[in-house]
């Protein structure tokens, strides 16, 4: 289980990396293993629409059990199965990197999205988060 606490380390970590990275102003967002918030800050000079992304990065993660990367991989390869996926889920879905698993043992406890920059720089900042809490991340 991921706590409040362990959720605004991951979040004050990313938003770390992505100042010493020189990244544009990050969003995050940290879900539960159900895809439940419990924790979002949207960095100043980030437009407000990124918490949906965020938001959306993370979900698909967590509820199909793979980070973006992966998502997109198979959108690129099926786009008929990400498109049924999305409708499935009510259009909350981001299917790109930035959507990262949060891991215990082994076991999906919760996800981490971060937006702001590009897909990949996004991640990194995520993964940076996630490890400085004390989980193993799959971006």
């Amino acid at each position: 289980m991921i706590t409040l606490d362990a959720a605004r380390e991951m979040i004050a970590v990313a938003r770390a990396k992505g100042r010493e990275m020189g990244l544009k102003p990050l969003s995050v967002c940290v879900l539960d293993a159900g895809g439940n918030l419990l924790a979002f800050e949207r960095e100043d000079g980030a437009s407000p629409g990124r918490f949906e992304i965020a938001r959306a990065k993370a979900y698909g993660a967590v509820m199909l059990g793979m980070p973006g990367s992966a998502q997109m991989a198979r959108a690129e390869a099926q786009a008929y199965f990400m498109a049924a996926v999305n409708g499935a889920f009510g259009g909350k879905v981001v299917p790109v990197p930035g959507g990262v698993l949060v891991l215990r043992d082994g076991a999906v406890v919760g996800a981490v999205g971060v937006t702001g920059d590009t897909s990949d720089n996004d991640a990194a900042a995520a993964v940076a988060g996630i490890a400085a809490a004390g989980f193993e991340a799959l971006a």
